[in-house]
């Protein structure tokens, strides 16, 4: 075997020597390249991150945590100047043009019948109102159509009814209820916070009652609008409460923070007209151990015509209905409906929402409501 290639003793001590050459070389380039790159910092513990991190814009201006400011309603007394010109005209505006047309053949009275019951006047106050123009026309055949037009409606309207809340004067030192009722989805709700609003601006003290506890957003919807003008709600800790027990609770609150107003938001299933009737008059009952309700104010959507009667008629005869709130007069240009009501129940409409603002429902005025639909 040739074993020529394996070193002798000095030919081993070179190989040494050029071996640690070689490694020092090698030690030296990369001793250079680490001189060469900055050094790395090791990552801030996570104590420390939060205290050497530069501060963000939110933190370095983060303002300081604001309350909301408690908002003035508006005044009451010319809230319906404002909003009148939102009344549909062209119930009126058609009525009119049939009057301009000089002496009324047969087909005449025929169209002011249809203009009438299509603008939700209903059948009974349609009947009652062309009475009466005729009778007019007879006793003044060359008077002006547009003023005994205007005569005939207002007398139908009738401003001799008493429109007030009975709810006493500001101030009077008494506890003063009312109990608010219509079915789900006519703004009901809406409606007592809006009240609310109306009743603040008089400079009353007021409490609600969340007593709809069928509807879980309705006392979350009544709390936004207490906040808003600094009105106190109660409302129930569970969903599916006893509506009595939140009323009476609220009811309390009302005597116990010498309130002068009680409103209270409640049901409107009609599913069950004897559960409704049950439900309403346990509410009363409990109530009237603290303030008698002095109002039942049933809430009417005013795009639902001829349906909205039908729902007057089930709690006219459950509920000793008192006024009439209209909302969303605003958003039919039929407007006959107002007539309509108050021919059927004998119960004056006291509010009409005209408008979807905080301060867009306006106590009734008869005189000026009439002249909205006839355009003046």
């Amino acid at each position: 075997m040739d074993i020529s290639w394996i070193p002798g003793d000095s030919d081993l001590l070179v190989t040494i020597v050029a071996g640690l050459v070689v490694i020092g070389g090698v030690g030296a380039a990369l001793i250079g390249r680490n001189r060469q790159a900055p050094p790395r910092e090791a990552p801030p513990r996570r104590d420390d991150a939060a205290a050497t991190a530069a501060p963000t814009v939110e933190e370095a201006e983060a303002p300081e945590e604001t309350v909301e400011a408690v908002e003035t309603p508006e005044a009451v007394d010319h809230r319906f100047g404002r909003l009148r010109r939102r009344v549909g005209t062209t119930f009126g505006q058609s009525l009119l043009a049939i009057f301009r047309r000089g002496a009324l053949s047969q087909d005449d009275w025929d169209e002011l019948e249809e203009t009438l019951l299509m603008a939700d006047v209903g059948a009974a106050a349609t009947d009652e109102l062309l009475a009466d123009l005729k009778a007019r026309l007879k006793a003044e055949p060359d008077g002006d159509p547009r003023a005994l037009l205007r005569a005939a409606l207002l007398d139908v309207v009738d401003p001799a009814l008493d429109r007030s809340l009975a709810l006493g004067a500001p101030g009077d030192g008494e506890l003063h209820s009312a109990i608010v009722v219509g079915v789900n989805g006519v703004g009901k709700t809406t409606t007592v916070g809006k009240l609310a609003r109306v009743l603040v601006a008089e400079d009353r003290t007021v409490v609600l009652g969340a007593a709809d506890t069928f509807r879980a957003a309705a006392a979350d919807q009544l709390e936004t609008w207490g906040a808003r003008v600094g009105v106190a709600v109660v409302r129930a800790h569970v969903d599916g409460a006893d509506p009595a027990s939140v009323a009476y609770e609220a009811a309390d609150r009302a005597r116990t923070d010498a309130a002068e107003v009680l409103l209270v938001d409640t049901a409107g299933r009609l599913q069950n007209k004897q559960g409704l009737m049950d439900e309403l008059g346990k509410i009363v009952r409990v109530v009237s151990k603290v303030s008698a309700p002095k109002e039942v104010l049933l809430v009417l959507d005013a795009t639902t015509g001829q349906n909205g009667l039908t729902q007057a008629r089930v709690f006219g005869q459950v509920a000793p209905l008192t006024g009439i709130v209209l909302t969303k007069l605003d958003g039919t240009a039929k407007g006959g409906i107002v007539l309509a009501v108050q021919r059927e129940l004998g119960v004056p409409v006291k509010f009409v929402g005209l408008g979807e603002g905080a301060d867009d429902l306006a106590p009734f005025d008869p005189a000026g409501f009439v002249d909205s639909l006839l355009g003046e």
